[in-house]
């Protein structure tokens, strides 16, 4: 492979259930490979499991690598469409002298391997002459050598080497002529040009046999590049004890795509000390030496920084395209007109101490909520008599107030002083009464947010 040649990866994940977060990070690491060299990246849902592929499965990895930001290049490429090609390669292997015909039955391999437990399967059919081939139902195998080695060069995990005598002739097509996983896997990565297959490292071992279908069609061999897989914090193999694993479940969770984005990239792969940064930063940093050897941990502290961060940096519209993209993923309702234009004027201030969309809402909650607004236990114990009193002297100020933050903030501090109190002991029953709640953003804010008529109005409902 040329240095000119240009750069192709590719996602191929099984329709069998959601796109787990391991393969989200997997194929994060193939587009930004891709992208941030001018190349393509391309994807391929390998559907040749009949039995466990389904459309939903394929819906749901195309809706998340949507909702994730990675775009493909062309249309999907369907593995089991392709299963006549996938035959014509195996037949012309067959006839080049690179596999043979296998007739040997499932019930003589067992026996065979009962009887030589620490050995691949060794075909009695790899050298017989084809000229005493039966007519019957038969495999075509691989006629991999049996002797020396077959290096894998891993831009991960180096020079992996195994011995020829340690791999069987893997079957290329079975007897009932459809071909195998391991040899479609081939034949789709050089028909679609694949120049670098970036996957997890569980597929290490597989690298070696498939080299040899490489080897055996004179085909060029892609870069491989083996990542590490996902552990929980436990340092154990990802699983759902370990929380959400699903890449639905952190959108569902509230954490924009472009956090995951950033925290994905950075579990298992390092540009320096950079934890935060944006997606030109990632498409033109990302190389496969940065790529850790150690199995990457999940951590929702982390993540949770992550997306403070970008929450922290966006926009009112782009909050607001974030927050209607999470209800509306979450199967709630839509924001009225009259929300939105409650929230706009504070978003940017909420998101500043938000680390994912559900916090946000919540320290939004008063700009969501209608008249008359129902104070929570804590809240209604801070509307005892005395704040009834100052807060009806508060009102009568605010009625002629011009609704400025500083002419706000002046005449609360007044009312405050005339009964000696500090400004906090005015915020507490305000807040009740304006959010129904004592913990919210500042009550100016609020106020201003509100409006002057809206204010008035909620004081009026709580105090008579």
């Amino acid at each position: 492979m040329s240095a000119e040649t240009p750069v192709v990866t590719r996602f191929a994940p099984s329709p069998t259930g959601y796109l787990h977060i391991g393969g989200a990070r997997t194929a994060l690491f193939n587009w930004l490979y891709a992208r941030g060299r001018g190349g393509k990246f391309l994807l391929r849902i390998e559907d040749t499991d009949r039995a466990r592929s389904t459309p939903q499965a394929t819906e749901a990895i195309l809706k998340g690598l949507e909702w994730l930001g990675l775009d493909w290049d062309g249309e999907p490429v369907s593995q089991f469409a392709g299963h006549e090609r996938h035959a014509e390669v195996a037949r012309e292997m067959l006839a080049s002298g690179a596999a043979y015909k296998c007739f040997s039955t499932p019930e003589e391999i067992a026996e065979w391997r009962e009887a030589h437990p620490r050995q691949p399967f060794a075909s009695p059919w790899r050298d017989a002459d084809p000229a005493t081939h039966p007519d019957a139902p038969h495999a075509i195998r691989l006629r991999a050598p049996r002797e020396g080695r077959t290096v894998v060069r891993d831009a991960v995990q180096g020079d992996v080497t195994v011995g020829n005598d340690q791999l069987d002739d893997m079957v290329l097509l079975r007897s009932d002529g459809t071909p195998t996983y391991m040899h479609a896997v081939v034949v789709d990565d050089h028909d679609m040009g694949v120049t670098h297959v970036i996957r997890g490292d569980d597929h290490l071992t597989n690298a070696a046999r498939q080299i040899q279908i490489y080897q055996a069609m004179g085909w060029d061999i892609p870069v491989f590049a083996h990542i590490p897989l996902i552990h929980g914090a436990d340092g154990k193999k990802l699983s759902k004890r370990h929380g959400a694993v699903g890449l639905h479940e952190y959108a569902a969770m509230g954490y924009p795509a472009c956090a995951m984005r950033n925290y994905l990239a950075r579990l298992g792969w390092s540009h320096g000390d950079d934890e935060l940064f944006d997606d030109a930063q990632a498409r033109e940093w990302f190389d496969l030496a940065g790529i850790g050897k150690a199995p990457a941990r999940l951590d929702f502290k982390k993540l949770e920084h992550v997306s403070g961060y970008h929450l922290s940096r966006m926009s009112e519209d782009r909050l607001l395209d974030e927050i209607a993209g999470f209800l509306r993923e979450t199967g709630q309702p839509a924001l009225s007109d009259l929300q939105i234009s409650r929230m706009r004027p504070v978003l940017t201030q909420l998101a500043q101490k938000a680390r994912n969309l559900p916090q946000l809402l919540e320290q939004a909650h008063f700009a969501l909520i209608e008249r008359p607004v129902q104070p929570d236990e804590k809240a209604q114990k801070a509307l005892d008599p005395v704040s009834h009193g100052i807060l009806k002297e508060l009102t009568a100020e605010l009625r002629g107030a011009t609704w400025r933050r500083d002419e706000l903030e002046a005449i609360a501090k007044k009312v405050a002083e005339a009964h000696d109190l500090g400004l906090g002991k005015i915020a507490a029953p305000l807040r009740s009464c304006l959010a129904g709640r004592t913990s919210t953003p500042s009550v100016f804010d609020m106020m201003i947010a509100l409006g002057r008529d809206e204010v008035l109005a909620r004081l009026h409902d709580q105090l008579g």
